[in-house]
């Protein structure tokens, strides 16, 4: 039985190939878990576009209203009542939707950890083969 020290060229590379299959399925595992936590972060994106959209709908339905009862009208009460109501709801879509937007941006779903790994096992490896 040879020491720990006087083992095979063989023996040498089979653990390495060993070691390297073994990181590379690492890294496929970091992969998928990096990848499930985007699709997560993107769904909660699009639920907030939806909430957005949502809201918009009415808030748009009530900027007409006012813009409308203001023309008949001509009077300041129930008009700027209504554009204050819509364009709080206006704003509250606009908001749901530029956070949803914002978390579906290529950046936020970049898998960055999987991404730095792989250049430190690209590096490994290459120690390992010299």
């Amino acid at each position: 039985m040879n020491s720990r020290g006087e083992r095979s060229i063989a023996e040498l590379f089979s653990d390495a190939f060993a070691q390297l299959a073994k990181l590379i399925g690492n890294e496929f595992d970091l992969a998928k878990t990096e990848l499930s936590e985007k699709a997560g972060q993107m769904g909660r994106g699009i639920a907030m576009i939806g909430a957005g959209a949502i809201i918009m709908i009415p808030a748009l339905v009530v900027l007409l209203l006012s813009a409308a009862s203001a023309l008949m009208h001509a009077g300041l009460s129930e008009p700027i009542a209504y554009l204050v109501a819509g364009g709080a709801a206006l704003a509250v879509a606009a908001a749901l939707v530029a956070v949803g937007v914002n978390r579906m941006s290529a950046d936020a779903l970049k898998p960055d950890t999987t991404m730095e790994q792989l250049q430190r096992d690209k590096v490994a490896v290459k120690e390992m083969v010299r």
